[in-house]
């Protein structure tokens, strides 16, 4: 039990930190900012929705994914470990990762679009939610165990997609309450967590990289 407790608590510090729900609000208020409140609750909703179901696919397809393109857990979580420290890196520096932004031909994340244009899928499912970095550490988790990794990760994921539509709906009060120096404080803590949870990703997969290539036959 206590071992289930401390994964899953891992796992959503993982997730909360590398989808920083307090970041993505200021986010999702500049990309909806031409909506009226109902429209921002329908947007986020779908968005949420949306990224839920992109991450849940890949945790309960990891290990097909990995039979069907030859993939092992420890390359996984070596490039995973990769793309979750620069992420982190990127976070610590103040900025986001063009990999859970939208900078597509000069764009900016947080420039409203035109009107009727749906951001819900992209640019805030893919890949602001739901980008390679978020795939990849819920693959790592769920992919490291049976059934009870997957609906641990997957639970996780849930849970924080829960949050994050608590503080889009409720998001200008959110940003007025905080600032800009507040959220550049928030991102910059979830930035360190990242890195590190990156550096650990990568330690584990060298460590069971070593493993696998000491019981190949020689």
């Amino acid at each position: 039990m206590h071992d289930i407790l401390t994964v899953s608590v891992t796992v959503f510090m993982g997730f909360f930190a590398i989808m920083n729900p307090i970041a993505n609000t200021a986010v999702f208020i500049g990309l909806t900012s031409n909506q009226t409140h109902q429209q921002q609750k329908a947007t986020a909703f779908k968005a949420l929705f949306t990224a839920f179901c992109i991450v849940s696919a890949f945790c309960l397809l990891g290990k097909g994914i990995f039979e069907v393109f030859g993939i092992t857990l420890p390359a996984l979580r070596i490039s995973g470990g990769i793309l979750v420290f620069l992420v982190g890196y990127h976070m610590l520096q103040g900025s986001s990762s063009s990999m859970h932004s939208d900078q597509s031909e000069g764009g900016s994340t947080n420039t409203p679009p035109s009107d009727g244009q749906d951001v819900a899928i992209s640019p805030l499912a893919l890949p602001i939610l739901a980008g390679p970095g978020t795939i990849a550490t819920a693959m790592n988790y769920s992919a490291a165990g049976g059934f009870l990794s997957i609906a641990v990760t997957i639970s996780a994921f849930a849970l924080l997609c829960l949050i994050s539509l608590v503080c889009f709906i409720y998001g200008q009060k959110l940003v007025s309450l905080l600032g800009e120096n507040g959220i550049s404080i928030v991102t910059r803590l979830m930035g360190l967590i990242l890195t590190v949870i990156g550096m650990q990703m990568g330690i584990q997969g060298i460590h069971d990289a070593r493993e696998l290539l000491n019981q190949a036959p020689r």
